[in-house]
């Protein structure tokens, strides 16, 4: 048999003696019990909904490059100019985001990154007229199909985190690589296919990699940076068919109203019971 309970109000403390058994609670302890807490409110949903617009954006995009260059509409050498000049503006930009912070801890330079650079160039350059023809007996058919499924692995395991979770981004990054490859194939030169491969990494490795840092380090970015891709992905995907512009402006609000809606919905049918039993969270201030 154990004490009567002191006088004294009971204390959720395991230290001190009160005369009662170790599992011993009041009824403070079940009014802690919260059913069924709300996780997520509308717009906090909306607004995380935009690394999936944007990523959706950028395959829209990359796709309509292809779609020019394969009707003639843009010589590969005009898109490899405008690539650099936008790589040495994300490469800047980046810069001044990060303040220096990765290259501290990597002990990396300029130089590193320039080395590695001409190496990505030179080895795209040189291996171009391997890739042009490595699917070159794949019939056309095949080749969309198998396009339309990389780029589908690559919306499915894009990071779209802000930690780094590097096996989801290597399964991303290779699917739209592979599917930059089958495309390549359809191009009339090897110089086509090597702007190409060049378009991947950059839509799909380089611009990813700076929208995380700005989602970082200025999280207010990601409204203009939604709206801007957005804009652009739509006039790219209206001068080629209106009716994917129709389509992909109807994705576009499915992603970012509808399905953050169903979302908010479906949570009051979540049994989460949260109380004074959980585990303790330390709060870094």
């Amino acid at each position: 048999m154990y004490e009567r309970m002191s006088p004294n109000k009971w204390q959720k403390v395991l230290y001190k003696d009160q005369g009662v058994p170790d599992n011993y609670v009041d009824e403070s302890f079940l009014r802690e019990l919260k059913n069924k807490v709300t996780l997520y409110d509308l717009p906090y949903v909306i607004v995380e909904s935009g690394v999936v617009t944007q990523q959706i954006s950028s395959i829209c995009l990359f796709v309509v490059l292809f779609i020019y260059m394969e009707q003639e509409l843009l010589l590969p050498v005009n898109l490899l100019y405008i690539n650099a000049a936008l790589s040495l503006l994300g490469y800047a930009a980046h810069d001044i985001v990060d303040g220096g912070q990765d290259r501290k801890e990597s002990s990396r330079s300029r130089l590193d990154d320039l080395k590695s650079t001409a190496i990505f160039v030179a080895f795209s350059y040189g291996l171009s007229p391997i890739l042009k023809t490595l699917t070159d007996t794949i019939s056309t058919d095949t080749i969309y199909a198998m396009t339309v499924f990389m780029l589908l692995g690559n919306l499915l395991f894009h990071d779209y985190a802000s930690a780094e979770t590097r096996a989801r981004r290597s399964v991303s990054l290779n699917a739209s690589i592979f599917a930059s490859v089958c495309l390549a194939s359809r191009l009339p030169s090897t110089l086509h296919a090597f702007a190409t491969v060049t378009v991947a990494m950059q839509l799909f490795a380089l611009w990813p990699e700076l929208r995380r840092k700005l989602k970082v380090h200025f999280p207010r970015t990601q409204i203009p940076l939604t709206l801007g891709s957005s804009l652009i992905a739509l006039c790219a995907v209206a001068s080629v068919s209106h009716v994917g512009a129709i389509i992909l402006i109807l994705v576009h609000l499915a992603v970012t109203f509808l399905v953050p809606i169903c979302l908010i919905r479906l949570q009051q049918f979540k049994n989460n019971i949260h109380g004074p039993w959980d585990e303790a969270v330390i709060q870094h201030s």
